[in-house]
């Protein structure tokens, strides 16, 4: 029996604490916001958080979540993710979605962590994700509407 934390709940599992996070979440928990794309964690499409820090849940042992807090794109809430939904939308970020969890589960973690990063910094933190229909820079522009909202930057050549 595995004791995991999800989303703000309390989870008894029995499942072999060897199982990927990914596959506890998907198939023991029914939470399938969270994709799986490559298996090898090397595209962030199995994005969650664990203690607020984004971790590739693909080739996570479920063990390694035992007294930690798990939260999936189905779990965050708040001022960043509502944002950083809205921005998504007005920026036009998705075309065929599919990477989509994964990579607001890492810019909610960007902003918590850097409430107003430059393009290097999100560059930095978004590497690793890929996005099939290249949105790339649609997403960085989401990420900067985001964080001038909740921390009322101007947007760069703003002289207001």
């Amino acid at each position: 029996m595995v004791k995991i934390k999800v989303n703000g709940e309390e989870r008894t599992l029995d499942v072999d604490p060897a199982m990927p996070l990914l596959w506890v979440l998907r198939d023991e928990l029914v939470m399938t916001g969270t994709k799986f794309g490559c298996g090898v964690g090397a595209c962030g499409a199995c994005t969650v958080h664990l203690d607020g820090v984004p971790v590739r849940s693909c080739g996570l042992p479920v063990s390694s979540a035992v007294g930690k807090n798990v939260t999936t794109i189905e779990g965050l809430v708040g001022k960043i993710a509502k944002s950083l939904q809205a921005a998504w939308v007005s920026e036009n970020v998705a075309q065929c979605g599919y990477c989509q969890s994964g990579q607001i589960m890492t810019a909610a973690a960007l902003i918590a962590t850097n409430p107003t990063p430059s393009d290097k910094d999100i560059e930095a933190a978004m590497s690793g994700h890929i996005c099939r229909c290249g949105t790339y820079q649609r997403i960085k522009n989401a990420i900067h509407v985001t964080a001038r909202q909740l921390h009322a930057t101007p947007a760069p050549g703003d002289k207001s």
